[in-house]
């Protein structure tokens, strides 16, 4: 937009067309939502996860607990139930906790870009918003100068023809 824009003579300056800044600052506002939405899916994405997992718990360890049951009725295999079942919970809880570790590692490392995405936009945005308020700064110095000259001529002149009438 700047290497196309208009250049105000004389100041170095550019005219920055407003329709088109005004869209650019649109699109990223439309875009870091977007971001942050993607996070927020993520992070929705745990809760599912984490509720998979607890009802993999739950089933696994009423599993555990139906096949207890059932060998105590026979005497000999009720060490052998009870090992298992022990084995069984603690894999089932070895796992939710892995999973966890994955979502929230997961969650995090998407909520870190989507604010690094943020960040580099808004520092882009404010690096062409003061390119954009020098240009506009650098136009009101060139009119107020020609401002200031055009009265100083017009001071002159009617000076001048005062003393002539004189």
């Amino acid at each position: 937009m700047v290497e196309t824009s208009k250049s105000v003579p004389v100041s170095g300056s550019i005219l920055v067309d407003r329709k088109k800044v005004m869209e650019l600052v649109d699109q990223l506002r439309l875009t870091i939502p977007e971001e942050i939405r993607t996070a927020e899916d993520v992070l929705s994405q745990k809760d599912q996860i984490l509720n998979t997992a607890a009802n993999d718990a739950r089933r696994t360890k009423s599993m555990a607990e139906d096949e207890l049951r059932d060998r105590l009725n026979n005497n000999e295999v009720v060490t052998q139930a009870e090992t298992r079942a022990a084995e069984t919970i603690r894999d089932a809880e070895e796992r939710i906790t892995r999973m966890l570790e994955q979502s929230e590692a997961e969650a995090i490392s998407r909520k870190t870009e989507a604010d690094a995405y943020a960040l580099r936009s808004l520092r882009t945005m404010e690096i062409e918003l003061g390119k954009l308020a020098g240009s506009v700064r650098k136009g009101i110095e060139v009119l107020a100068e020609q401002a200031s000259s055009n009265l100083n001529t017009r001071r002159y002149q009617e000076e001048e023809a005062a003393g002539m009438l004189r």
